[in-house]
């Protein structure tokens, strides 16, 4: 392999980029470097501990009736495949620049400073936000199960959602905190409360599904694909965005239905990519990291499509309820039981999707000071720990508060466009990476390169293109806000930057 000194120079513009041989050696320095603890399997259950959430408790019914029918499953195998397609090139890139970030980390040694600026500045939202959303959603589990026993949490203690005026959601607020401490206390410890939970998650799906098979109606299942009727769009902000450029009405039900339901539960398969940001924490990331991605996924896909399979068959289409299908399905077979443990698993698994999202927050924003991009203060790990500590308490606390005092559903679908984004960033980096970069190492290689990578941008961009304009425009003020940032303060304290300064000079650059 080339080393640092054989490459050449990577320029001090916008698009410099920072090799993948400087990025390993960041690494390991002793103040910025990272536990390695993690195996192939803490990874795959990270993904699926992310990965199965109120998407298989919830939106299964939603997309059921609304737009597929018992062709859901369908759409989760497309959505499956436009993830698969985005798996593969993340695990070329996590297996070839073991380094925390993900997207982040990929785009600068592929695309430059200002894209990995732009990919970062994305994921900060993306996770940030996900992680509030995903504890608002855990704390309406939570109350739910304790108003079952009989215990009541004030109306302003359980968010401004349910208080009549100011509310502050308690349970949310402390979920997080929580989380962050087990964060800052390492990564094993993290890994095995995920096992353990994932694994209470898994066995709720999994008695759903084994148990719904017993009440399957193969009568619900005619007809397999519906017929095809207009969808009601918005107007204006709030129709799809590929609605007001081409004058296409996406259409419910028939087999334009399936791929509409693709676009929406795409959403359920939201953080697999988060694996890619504990790269630099895996014992063996050229081996491990392909591994776990694509395992996760592949788990997740064969569970949500079952449990489409059972919940259609078990109720039809039509009757599906709306907001806990799953549990519903069961009360409508005579098997309330069934219901209260649905909703424990619901309340169980949403734990880790926000943990490993809290975590990936943390990884990019620790990945992104230790390059200067964002103050230097925030790169330490812990002397006993080496856990980013500081980024972690930080940002736990902010989520935190957010999570407490703020209705977030409405912004719930940044979190989808931002991470569609992330997957066009990586696929495009694979392609150009392969250019620049022909002699290094690649553990685990994209098939068919440039063919797969392409696909995999233009199944995200037509997934974004389904999202509404108002969420376009939201996604737009954030960049720019970034933007700003960046010109205003990482530009100039970029080490990539401070580094060449010094060549220039002809001083030794610092480390």
């Amino acid at each position: 392999m080339s080393t640092q000194q054989d490459l050449p120079p990577s320029g001090d513009g916008l698009f410099r980029t920072k090799t993948v041989e400087q990025s390993i050696r960041d690494t390991e320095e002793p103040e910025h470097a990272l536990k390695k603890s993690l195996s192939a399997l803490d990874l795959t259950v990270f993904g699926v501990g992310v990965v199965i959430g109120t998407g298989i408790f919830v939106l299964t019914g939603k997309v059921a009736k609304e737009t597929a029918g018992p062709a859901t499953a369908l759409a989760f195998v497309g959505a499956g495949v436009v993830c698969a397609l985005a798996a593969l090139c993340y695990a070329e890139f996590a297996s070839s620049v073991p380094v925390a970030g993900s997207a982040y980390t990929f785009s600068y040694a592929s695309l430059g400073e200002l894209v990995a600026w732009i990919i970062g500045w994305d994921l900060v939202l993306e996770f940030a936000l996900g992680t509030a959303v995903v504890a608002v959603g855990w704390s309406g589990y939570v109350r739910s199960l304790l108003d079952n026993a009989g215990w009541h949490l004030p109306d302003v203690l359980s968010g401004p959602d349910v208080a009549d005026g100011f509310g502050f959601d308690i349970l949310a607020f402390a979920l997080v905190l929580v989380l962050t401490v087990i964060l800052v206390l390492g990564m094993k410890l993290s890994a095995r409360v995920t096992t353990v939970v994932v694994a209470v998650k898994i066995a709720v799906v999994l008695v759903v599904i084994i148990a719904g098979l017993f009440f399957i109606d193969t009568g619900n299942y005619s007809p397999f694909v519906p017929e095809a009727e207009p969808q009601l769009s918005g107007s204006g902000l709030d129709a799809p965005l590929v609605q007001l450029i081409f004058g296409y009405a996406p259409t419910n039900f028939g087999v334009m239905g399936i791929f509409t339901a693709a676009s929406i539960v795409f959403f359920a398969f939201i953080g697999f990519d988060v694996v890619a940001t504990a790269a630099e924490e895996t014992k063996l990331p050229q081996r491990d990291m392909p591994r776990g991605i694509l395992a996760s996924l592949f788990i997740c896909t064969v569970l949500y499509v079952a449990v489409s399979i059972v919940v259609t068959g078990m109720q039809h289409y039509t009757e599906l309820s709306v907001s806990a299908p799953l549990a519903d399905a069961f009360k409508a077979v005579g098997h309330p039981f069934y219901a209260g443990v649905i909703s424990f698993g619901a309340a169980v698994g949403l734990t880790t999707v926000c943990m490993i999202l809290l975590l990936g927050q943390t990884r990019v924003f620790f990945a992104m000071s230790r390059d200067g991009l964002l103050p230097t203060f925030f790169s330490k790990t812990h002397p006993r720990f080496r856990t980013p500590y500081r980024p972690t308490i930080l940002l736990g606390v902010i989520i935190a508060v957010v999570a407490g005092l703020t209705s977030i559903n409405e912004l719930a679908t940044l979190v989808n466009i931002g991470t569609l984004f992330a997957f066009v960033v990586v696929a495009l980096g694979v392609i150009v990476l392969r250019r620049t970069r022909p002699d290094l190492h690649r553990a685990f290689r994209t098939p068919w390169v440039p063919l797969v990578p392409i696909a995999s941008v233009a199944a995200s961009v037509w997934l974004m293109l389904n999202l509404p304009a108002e969420t376009w425009l939201r996604f737009a003020v954030w960049m720019v806000i970034g933007v700003v940032i960046y010109f205003a303060y990482g530009r100039s304290h970029s080490r990539l930057h401070r580094r060449n300064v010094e060549a220039e000079r002809g001083a030794r650059p610092r480390t």
